[in-house]
Formats: structure tokens, sequence, C-alpha cells
């Protein structure tokens, strides 16, 4: 039995911040930013989302588009699923939730009318969206549940502090899920990894939970070290993944968007052109958790993407946690 993605979803807020519009606000400007992260623009959920609704309504969204896209598929094609009440499990990956509790996954269960579906959050940041895949996979081969809806949502700009143009050039808002079905056919994870490379606590760290939009605690980031450490593991937990699959057959890696200069980078070291490295950065920014999701979606709505295609995920970031997967989609 192995764990299929049958569909995907994703949403981002309408306004978007361009690097001009950074330039107004803090000594930066549009080339200075391009050259150091391939960063554009950045979708950011302001006034158009109720405080206490952000990352609840970008990630229903998501939810939304990625049940519709399962539910259309033929009828041959579905593996166990056929209709939304078919999902057993929500697992939603988010650093930046509405509420300490209860979870997002709660809230999105009853919001979609999921009457089986259990539900939790997890929050690994940017590792998120890999850490949600790698449960979930694990709990459909272990026949504990069939359908798992899997989402990876982070609203940064709630930590961002607008100052330092050395955070709030990177960072955007959105919201990615994927539903994963039990399958007996050769689509399906192959493999997961997941590691830690220590606390990290000084390296990319937001001190405490936000309690109002007033009062915020705003994340802090060591660059250099953060770039050092994705550049080092990235490629050496791609290796590990891609030793239950032949290399040499993965279509695209597709990485979390942190920096095209990361991108670059590990696609070097694989010794890999950089056409198998999609990236989508320099319109969403760095989005953490959701990043994959929503590059993975781009793919499929674009038609990149068939059916036994190998692709092989990387997340890397606070923690510093970093993983990889390897599946045949």
């Amino acid at each position: 039995m192995t764990a299929e993605i049958i569909s995907t979803g994703a949403y981002v807020p309408e306004k978007t911040v361009t690097n001009d519009d950074l330039a107004k606000v803090m000594d930066t400007n549009d080339e200075w930013i391009r050259t150091r992260t391939g960063i554009g623009e950045r979708h950011i959920a302001d006034e158009e989302f109720p405080a206490e609704e952000k990352g609840f309504l970008l990630a229903l969204g998501a939810c939304r588009k990625a049940i519709e896209n399962a539910e259309a598929r033929p009828e041959g094609e579905k593996a166990s699923f056929r209709e939304k009440n078919d999902i057993d499990l929500v697992i939603v990956a988010t650093s930046t939730p509405d509420f300490s509790f209860p979870a997002t996954a709660c809230r999105l269960q009853e919001a979609l009318g999921l009457e089986r579906a259990g539900a939790f959050d997890m929050s690994l940041a940017c590792t998120g969206f890999i850490a949600a895949l790698s449960v979930a996979d694990a709990y459909i081969r272990s026949g504990v549940y069939k359908n798992i809806l899997v989402v990876g949502v982070d609203v940064l700009s709630r930590l961002i502090d607008w100052s330092d143009r050395g955070t709030a050039v990177l960072f955007g808002d959105g919201a990615g899920a994927a539903i994963l079905s039990a399958s007996s056919g050769e689509s399906g994870i192959i493999k997961t990894v997941l590691h830690s490379a220590g606390s990290g606590d000084k390296a990319l760290y937001s001190k405490a939970m936000y309690f109002n939009e007033a009062d915020k605690a705003c994340m802090a980031m060591d660059g250099k070290r953060v770039y050092d450490f994705a550049v080092r593991k990235t490629p050496e937990v791609i290796r590990e993944a891609a030793e239950a699959g032949k290399c040499e057959e993965i279509k695209y890696y597709i990485l979390h968007q942190a920096n095209i200069r990361i991108i670059e980078a590990v696609s070097k070291r694989l010794k890999e052109p950089m056409d198998k490295f999609p990236h989508n950065i320099e319109r969403y920014g760095n989005t953490s958790g959701a990043s994959i999701p929503i590059m993975l979606d781009e793919l499929v709505r674009e038609g990149k993407i068939s059916r036994g295609d190998m692709l092989c995920f990387a997340g890397f970031g606070a923690g510093l946690a970093y993983g990889a997967v390897l599946l045949k989609y």
C-alpha cells in the first residue's frame, strides 16, 4: 500500500507587495532584492482578511480547490477516495496559526464538513509540509487511514519587522494542499527522510507566539547561517531519499522556495540542470510551509506533471530541520 497524491490546491491573498513598494519604506531597491533573493513580489494577507481568520481562510481556499480537483477525477483514478467525506484525517503544517488553540486543522474539518475526519496541526516552519507528508505516508502505509488532507499554510507577514530589510523582503503569505489516498498501484510516496541539524535557535526564530496583531513577536534570522546550512544539507537529504529510486529518473526537484541562490547552489551540487528545479519565488517570496505545495499545484495546473513522473520534494528551515520526499506522481 502506498500514499498517492491524487489532487492539489493552492490559495494566496490578492494583495501583492512589490520590491518597489518596499523601497518606499526601507533602504532597498528592486535590483538589490532580485540579485540576492530572486524575489520580485510577494502576496500579503492584510485587511481583506479578519485578523483571526487569515491562516484559516488561506488554508480553506487551498483545501476547497484540492477537494474539488479530487472529486473531478475520473472514477478509476480516485484510488480509495470518492468524495470529501472519505477524508479520514486533516494535517495542517503551520508556524503562524490564528490561535494557539484550537488547531487550524480542527477549524478546517468543521468548515469543510468532513464528518469522519480527525485533525491536528504540526509546527516545523519551512520543513512543515515535508514532515506532514511523512506522517500522512506512515498512517496510510499502516492502514490506520486511507485518505488524508495535508495542508501547508503560513502568514509570515504577522511576524515581519517591516524596518528590517534582511527579513522583510523575503517572506509572503499563502497556502497549499494535497490529498493523499491509499493505493495499490505504482504511484505514491517511495521514501521520506526527516532530520534536524541541531536546535538552530539563533539562526531563524520568533521568540514567542503573538497574541494579537498589535503585540506580535517579530522573527529574526542569521541569513548566512541559514544559507550555508541549506546549501550543504539539502543535496545530502535529496541523495538519501533518492537511494530508494533512480535519481536520473527524477523529473523535478521541488524545493522549498526560500532563495533562488539556494536553489541554484543545490542544482550545481547535484550536477543537475536548473530546468529540473522549478521555482516561483519571484512571484510569491518565501511562504514557508506553503511553498512546496503551492509550487506543486502550479506545475499540476500547467500540465507540467503527468502520472508516473518521479518527483523529489525537499524542505529546510528553522530548527534547523530539513527533509525530502521521493515519490512517483
